[in-house]
């Protein structure tokens, strides 16, 4: 137990950021009073676009920030070329209340769900973003609090990619209508295990969803008619990666899973940011990053 401790706080420690202005523009930093504390965001916003074609917020994981996610994704070169705004918020104690009760924002009761709708409101307000184009993609504690607010707050979020991350087994998913998803989780995930259970983070002990019931449920959830169709994205040293879709979902929603076979706690086509004996390799099957924005784009309302 005392390995799986330490190994995810090496694991969670990914990247750090620090500082602040008190106004944001394109590739700024910002804030924003909530909650009697000053939440701090990067934003991105592409140069010269009058009119940008949506909102994407990119949750960091638990021990990381919002610079380190930017650098993480890469998220800004696809939102130079596509031509919509990207954020990326800092999490209390570089955490977020996903609802587990095992993050030290969890712990200190933060309103995350609230913070990040605000934000966003404030965003789409400034920037004039049609609020049917707003997304949201995480990783690992950034990925369960996505689908926390997909659960919570679907009249925001069109569409979520949770990337290494589900739902707390005891946190409740009732949304009050389809939100669109394309989840993404290596086999061999050795911080957030793929098929579910218990699992020690930096704030604590947890017990998730798996993958595929996490997956199972958004259909169920946007009632998805048909069985998913099944593709397969060949990788280098066996990493290849299975996607299941299904499109003829409520409302216009689908719902995509991507199994990577053997990845492990990691962003597809990102870095190798510690490496593969203490969180499992990188898959270059494909690019996390274009592919949800490609998927976001096809699901906006």
């Amino acid at each position: 137990m005392r390995c799986l401790v330490a190994l995810s706080c090496v694991v969670l420690l990914l990247v750090s950021g620090c500082g602040f202005r008190a106004t944001a523009g394109p590739g700024a930093k910002g804030q924003l009073p909530f909650g009697g504390v000053t939440r701090t965001y990067e934003l991105h916003v592409p140069a010269g676009v009058a009119h940008p074609t949506g909102l994407v917020v990119n949750l960091h994981g638990s021990g990381g920030t919002g610079a380190g996610q930017e650098a993480l994704t890469h998220y800004d070169a696809v939102a130079d070329a596509h031509g919509f705004v990207v954020v990326y918020p800092d999490g209390v104690e570089r955490s977020w209340a996903d609802g587990r009760g095992a993050s030290p924002a969890d712990r200190r009761g933060v309103d995350d769900v609230g913070f990040l709708t605000t934000l966003v409101a404030s965003l789409v307000r400034e920037y004039g973003i049609d609020p049917g184009h707003v997304f949201a993609v995480g990783f690992s504690n950034g990925a369960f609090m996505v689908d926390r607010l997909a659960c919570e707050r679907p009249d925001v979020f069109a569409a979520i990619a949770p990337v290494s991350g589900t739902l707390g087994a005891g946190v409740g998913c009732t949304p009050s209508r389809p939100v669109s998803v394309i989840e993404t989780h290596g086999t061999a995930d050795p911080i957030v295990p793929f098929n579910g259970g218990p699992m020690t983070g930096r704030g604590g002990r947890s017990v998730i969803v798996s993958a595929l019931a996490m997956s199972q449920r958004w259909r169920q959830i946007n009632g998805c008619r048909d069985e998913p169709a099944a593709s397969v994205l060949p990788g280098a040293d066996g990493l290849d990666v299975r996607r299941s879709e299904v499109e003829q979902c409520a409302g216009g929603s689908g719902v995509v899973f991507m199994q990577v076979d053997g990845g492990g706690h990691t962003w597809p086509g990102g870095s190798q940011y510690l490496p593969k004996a203490l969180i499992g390799p990188t898959t270059r099957a494909f690019d996390e990053s274009e592919t949800s924005w490609q998927f976001f784009a096809g699901h906006a309302r």
